[in-house]
């Protein structure tokens, strides 16, 4: 876990430097290192001070990186059981590889019924997009940010702290939304050392689900952070005594008691069901 946040500071907030230089070619790619300029930029773009500071509470405290729910997807979700059983007033989704493709500002296919779903659980209004690249100070003048509102009609949160920090714009964002404190607050990622620790920290209901993309359709992917992500799987949900007792000792949450009482993993039959009703098309 110390080794795959060490790699996580220095690597996974790259992603937007990747981003950036695979639709301009001036700037060098930070992975290869072509060039001087393109080692500054990247390391400019990559540092986040905030996953610094946390580093020593994920090491004492491993298992605040452990989820309440693991999924497939976010369309395996119960979002209407998540709102009128488990206290929950409004769904946080991380973007890349969550609800789109990474760097993507459509909607993938497999999670377009989640997404459909809450939204139409929770209104536009109570669900939004935090992501540690889009609507940050890394976005000039949002311009990310503003694109995935207008193709993808889902609100972006500002932050200029990013995860597992920003709680402070989250509040601010659902304020006089219905949301009082943390605790009626889902995250939902596929990272458990940004999306689930942030979740986590602040007392908020985790959902993980594993990436959209795999092989050659997760090409635009950071790719050190792609091999994180699969090495934060394998310690976490590995079948063997550490990741067995970290997985046993998942915080709390205020209002949910477990899958046993409030199931908020969908079957088959459900998602066929919830399909019929809603439809998968595009939020």
């Amino acid at each position: 876990t110390f080794i795959c946040c060490i790699l996580l500071t220095l690597t996974k907030y790259s992603s937007i430097t990747s981003h950036r230089t695979s639709t301009t070619d001036s700037i060098p790619s930070p992975v290869y290192c072509r060039s001087l300029m393109g080692i500054y930029y990247a390391m400019v773009q990559s540092i986040n001070t905030k996953a610094l500071l946390t580093l020593a509470s994920v090491c004492r405290r491993p298992y605040i990186a452990s989820p309440h729910i693991h999924v497939p997807t976010i369309s395996h979700v119960n979002y209407e059981s998540m709102r009128d059983s488990c206290g929950i007033k409004a769904i946080i989704f991380d973007k890349d590889n969550t609800i789109t493709a990474p760097y993507a500002t459509e909607v993938h296919e497999k999670a377009a019924l989640g997404l459909r779903s809450a939204l139409d659980v929770f209104g536009h209004d109570n669900v939004a997009v935090l992501s540690n690249s889009a609507g940050t100070k890394d976005d000039i003048d949002y311009e990310d940010a503003l694109k995935i509102e207008r193709e993808m009609g889902i609100n972006v949160i500002r932050h200029d702290v990013k995860k597992p920090g920003g709680m402070d714009e989250v509040l601010r964002h659902f304020e006089g939304k219905g949301v009082q404190d943390a605790s009626q607050l889902c995250m939902v990622g596929d990272r458990l050392l940004t999306d689930v620790v942030f979740g986590s920290l602040h007392g908020m209901l985790t959902v993980h689900c594993l990436p959209l993309c795999v092989g050659a359709e997760n090409k635009a992917d950071n790719k050190i952070a792609s091999i994180i992500r699969t090495l934060e799987n394998k310690s976490m949900y590995g079948n063997w005594f550490i990741p067995n007792s970290i997985r046993k000792r998942t915080l709390k949450h205020k209002y949910w008691h477990g899958e046993e009482e409030c199931p908020l993993i969908l079957i088959q039959e459900q998602i066929v069901e919830l399909e019929t009703k809603l439809g998968t098309s595009q939020p």
